[in-house]
């Protein structure tokens, strides 16, 4: 199972490129700093603006970089079945410990529709799968009958759950079991989250904040609550500052303050503006980032 701080990786770029030495140099100290698991190419990643060659390039980085010492959550998705299909595929050739595929966007698939899509990739590419279930980016929600069903299927084996209804977790814990692995796609909420049957986050904060990310999980794991509530507290001014404006940018910016990467996104994305980078700054100094 896949628990812990798992961080959706940023992609690094310069000028225009792929900056291959800051991604891997990025997963190595995302490792150190005790990071449990990494999300290369998700939408954190910038996947949708990554060509093919590009995606499956940052997965083989990522795997490489990683050398087996955490798991990698390559992912995987597309609103094309047979994409998600040849990039899963890729995923397990490349040596990734599962793929995350989110709900087909801007199609709208029925809950049958859904089914099927996942259905297909399950029976295409022998790799585990996690749902990514992100209504506000997608339009559609896969409903917990149709995990239910899913979860019938020997390779899906859990859901990142960015639907922000901590109803969800309870929920899909006592319809499919506690084996069924529950990550948050949500830090804000990550407690509450975890509080209701969750294992772990597919952080967005964890780009910069690892090590605190990691000790919340941790802490979690150990029933040190005082820690948990306090690390809960001290990460929030990061979560809420780094959706200000769309994400990555923000998170991208911040990364740039530490010296990880350049805060370079693309089209259609565009760099945060300036008072974004002061909310930045100041969260970042709050929570002892920047000195």
């Amino acid at each position: 199972m896949f628990t812990g701080s798992i961080v959706a990786l940023i992609t690094p770029f310069r000028d225009g490129v792929v900056d291959e030495k800051a991604f891997q140099a990025l997963v190595d100290w995302q490792i150190g700093q005790g990071t449990h698991g990494l999300v290369p190419c998700g939408t954190t990643g910038e996947s949708p603006v990554l060509s093919h060659q590009e995606h499956m390039r940052v997965v083989e980085l990522c795997v490489e970089a990683a050398d087996g010492r955490v798991p990698v959550i390559a992912g995987a998705g597309s609103n094309s079945t047979e994409e998600a299909i040849a990039l899963t595929r890729h995923a397990k050739q490349a040596g990734a410990d599962a793929a995350l595929v989110v709900t087909p966007y801007y199609n709208k698939p029925t809950q049958e529709g859904l089914y099927q899509h996942y259905k297909a990739i399950h029976d295409a590419a022998e790799l585990p799968i996690i749902i990514y279930n992100i209504p506000g980016r997608c339009v559609i929600d896969l409903q917990v009958a149709t995990m239910a069903r899913l979860a019938k299927l020997p390779n899906i084996v859990g859901v990142k759950d960015a639907t922000a209804d901590l109803v969800r977790p309870l929920k899909t814990r006592l319809e499919i079991g506690a084996d069924f692995c529950q990550l948050s796609g949500e830090d804000a909420t990550v407690t509450a989250f975890l509080a209701q049957g969750g294992v772990g986050c597919i952080s967005v904060t964890a780009n910069i904040a690892p090590a605190d990310c990691a000790a919340l999980h941790n802490a979690w794991r150990s029933h040190d609550l005082a820690t948990v509530w306090r690390l809960r507290d001290h990460l929030m001014p990061l979560h809420s500052c780094l959706f200000v404006e769309t994400s990555p940018a923000p998170v991208k910016y911040a990364a740039s303050l530490l010296g990880l990467c350049r805060p370079d996104v693309r089209l259609p994305l565009v760099p945060v503006t300036e008072p974004t980078k002061v909310l930045v700054r100041d969260a970042m100094a709050k929570t002892g980032l920047l000195r």
